[in-house]
């Protein structure tokens, strides 16, 4: 897959799932994964699939959801691109639903422990920052990235 291909993607899954593209660059940035990859074990012994680096955990429901074997989904969300960066917009949604903010949405993505998530998505804010994703002039200092991404 080009990464205009996966771009198309993304912007396709941001469209569908109302979330920020902005953020799922961010997201994919700090993540580093990519198409094929299956990073761990982690400590629970799950791993992370994919350029969005998406959670095991995530698979017995996909798998449910498409009426899959959990082997097959967990290949799609590795090995496909397009199905990597939908999964993950689907669930950045049901984050940000649960946490209440699009800040607090970004840091359960990664971790519902408080320091680890606030920590990811001070990451996040920062790669977005950094390849130019982020209005200055709505916030002017970088000690405010959290209370903007807040709102």
């Amino acid at each position: 897959m080009t990464a205009q291909a996966l771009a198309a993607c993304l912007m396709l899954a941001s469209n569908t799932y109302q979330v920020p593209p902005a953020v799922m660059i961010g997201i994919m940035q700090v993540e580093g994964g990519h198409i094929g990859q299956q990073a761990g074990p982690n400590f629970n012994g799950t791993y992370d699939l994919g350029p969005m680096q998406v959670n095991t955990l995530w698979v017995p429901q996909l798998a449910t959801i498409w009426h899959v074997s959990r082997s097959t989904a967990q290949t799609w969300v590795r090995d496909d691109g397009c199905v990597n960066v939908h999964v993950a917009a689907w669930i950045l949604k049901q984050k940000i639903a649960e946490a209440g903010s699009l800040y607090a949405g970004i840091a359960h993505y990664h971790s519902a422990t408080p320091d680890e998530g606030r920590r990811y998505a001070t990451r996040v804010v920062a790669a977005m920052d950094k390849r130019g994703l982020i209005k200055h002039d709505e916030v002017p200092h970088s000690s405010h990235y959290y209370q903007f991404a807040q709102r």
